[in-house]
């Protein structure tokens, strides 16, 4: 059985000269066991409506090494101020009552809505374990009461909207090491690939279907035009 992570989208020691942009990353860093695997939760907010969810959560769940690359999306790559280097590739997309094992089974005429994709450290040197792809849905397809957590970002389209969430990685890809930690940091081996899913925190109505759901970077940090990049699926 691997070592699990969990994690809260953090912000990095102070004195962690490898960012050099402090503040780039909120949130608390823990470490614990839990499913054999890391999982990372995005904040849903807190406040309401008003506040801004942060990226998309991350994690590895029961991965394993060695599993065969799945049919991908165009990749698209994308580098931060202080150089780290991902490719994205989506896989896949659609509902489930268990998307991600075992959780609070949602109400009838609900579902949870996840994606696939591909998740690469396109350089020769390790890399900050950070998921930068956000999951987004047509907010006429979210239940009422669950509405206002499902927030617009810059440049999606305004029918869109991505709700509170979190991810695993679940399988390593072409023989990948698993993340190593680095003075509290996951970080991702040189050239590692892993197949993450994300998955929705808050349920969606069941009618909602794969080809309505989209993955997009818009953060700053990887996009600096504030528009949103769309990760297409094949």
């Amino acid at each position: 059985m691997s070592n699990s992570y969990h994690s809260h989208r953090r912000r990095r020691k102070s004195g962690a000269g490898r960012l050099g942009l402090a503040g780039a990353l909120t949130g608390v860093v823990g470490i614990a066991a839990v499913a054999a695997g890391i999982v990372y939760f995005r904040p849903d907010g807190g406040g309401g409506n008003t506040g801004r969810p942060s990226l998309a959560s991350q994690g590895e769940t029961g991965a394993h090494s060695g599993a065969p690359a799945p049919k991908t999306g165009p990749p698209v790559n994308f580098t931060t101020p202080e150089g780290y280097g991902y490719s994205l590739a989506a896989v896949k997309a659609g509902t489930d009552r268990q998307p991600l094992g075992a959780t609070q089974a949602p109400p009838s005429g609900t579902t949870y809505a996840y994606a696939d994709y591909v998740l690469t450290n396109s350089q020769r040197r390790p890399v900050l374990l950070d998921f930068p792809a956000d999951l987004f849905m047509p907010k006429s397809q979210v239940p009422a009461d669950a509405q206002g957590r499902c927030m617009p970002q810059p440049g999606i389209p305004d029918d869109l909207c991505t709700l509170p969430n979190h991810s695993a990685i679940t399988a390593r890809l072409g023989g990948s090491k698993a993340p190593v930690d680095d003075d509290g940091d996951q970080m991702m081996p040189a050239g590692a690939s892993y197949l993450v899913r994300i998955a929705t925190d808050l349920p969606v109505d069941d009618g909602l279907s794969a080809g309505e759901l989209k993955m997009y970077v818009w953060n700053a940090r990887y996009t600096s035009d504030r528009k949103g990049v769309e990760i297409a699926f094949p």
